[in-house]
């Protein structure tokens, strides 16, 4: 049997206002794509199908296409619900889909019903957020690691009929590495869960981080499919081809395509409008730190005349000292307090243009609260 693991698609989700809804596309062609030439025979999703809750249109309508088009390339597909989404709106219109050959997990209480493809036992648990299933389920304690141990008992008791098992989980495994766009889930119990959680079962299809990880040879993050943040600048983006037989038999990365790459740069601004070194960088989404002792003027209109996709600027100037003690503001006039501020954000003081067009709009600000 072959297995193509994914997760964390987050359709709808935006990269510093840019819409990714191209880029998400071009991923499930991809996936259409290589469940053809592969011959997978299952696609497990391991959760966080869209960004959040209530999805915009364009998201859902992509999913609704990425399910029909996966299934009519020959797949059936087992999929989860992740922290991001809504468990109830991705539950709807399941128990038809099922007889499609689409088959949705959301519920806690089903994830020890196994979807079964020729004898191999897909379970899938979706997020569980244990102070919505302590109670029902008599945990011991608040955390990932009791909830995901009540469901996984129930799973092993279950799998031993089976030729093989998979399961699907959303969750954080201890020693797994985050990157700056998951969102964190530790609230209403510890977030971490033991890899020692999913032992017996063949193989372990994670979701939640983004970046693919191999936790055991057995357990596996996907990660996204496309970059969330300018943190997974190194990242490879793809999914897991898993060759089951009674146990896993081999597991090979199939890279997903760049629609556009993300990086990181940082240096003064001359060297970066100037120096070859940084081609490669203009066509990427770009998260820039300058070190110039003085802030620039007109920095971001200048540096994306060079690298037009530049996202996010900061400053960081070499050799700036933090003030010693806070400046006193009460009493002092407004302009003064302003000039005082253009000379510490900048590094220099303003110019006497600046400075005259400063004080005509403090003016009238004045004027217009006076008229109020």
């Amino acid at each position: 049997m072959r297995i193509l693991h994914t997760s964390d698609w987050h359709l709808g989700r935006s990269f510093h206002r840019e819409s990714l809804l191209a880029g998400q596309a071009a991923f499930i062609d991809h996936l259409v794509e290589t469940v053809r030439s592969e011959r997978v025979d299952v696609v497990a999703v391991a959760g966080d199908v869209y960004d959040r809750a209530l999805p915009p249109v364009d998201a859902v309508a992509l999913l609704d296409d990425a399910l029909a088009r996966l299934r009519g390339a020959g797949a059936r597909v087992v999929l989860i619900s992740g922290n991001h989404d809504s468990a109830l709106r991705l539950r709807f219109g399941s128990a038809l889909f099922e007889s499609a050959g689409v088959h949705v997990r959301t519920a806690p209480d089903r994830s020890w019903e196994p979807v079964v493809v020729d004898d191999v036992a897909f379970y899938g648990i979706p997020y569980l957020e244990p102070e919505l299933v302590r109670a029902q389920w008599e945990l011991p304690d608040r955390s990932h690691t009791a909830a995901i141990t009540y469901a996984m008992d129930r799973i092993r008791a279950d799998a031993a009929r089976h030729r093989a098992s998979v399961v699907l989980s959303h969750c954080f495994v201890t020693g797994g590495q985050a990157s700056d766009s998951e969102r964190d889930i530790s609230v209403g119990g510890v977030a971490h869960v033991p890899l020692s959680a999913f032992d017996g079962v063949g193989y372990v299809a994670l979701g939640h981080l983004h970046g693919r990880q191999r936790m055991s040879e057995t357990v596996r993050y996907s990660g996204s499919p496309l970059a969330y943040s300018f943190s997974e600048a190194g990242h490879v983006k793809g999914s897991w081809l898993v060759t089951m037989g009674e146990k896993v038999e081999d597991v090979d990365f199939v890279p997903a395509p760049v629609p556009r790459p993300v990086g990181r740069l940082r240096g003064d601004i001359d060297d970066l409008l100037t120096d070859p070194r940084y081609a490669a960088y203009e066509d990427h989404w770009l998260q820039i730190v300058l070190t110039d002792p003085v802030r620039p003027k007109s920095a971001m209109d200048r540096l994306r005349a060079r690298f037009p996709h530049t996202l996010a600027l900061s400053f960081e100037p070499v050799g700036a000292v933090a003030a010693a003690e806070p400046v006193r503001v009460t009493g002092r006039p407004e302009a003064e307090v302003a000039l005082d501020f253009v000379k510490e954000v900048r590094g220099e003081p303003a110019a006497p243009e600046e400075e005259e067009l400063l004080r005509q709009a403090i003016e009238a600000s004045r004027v217009k609260e006076t008229m109020a």
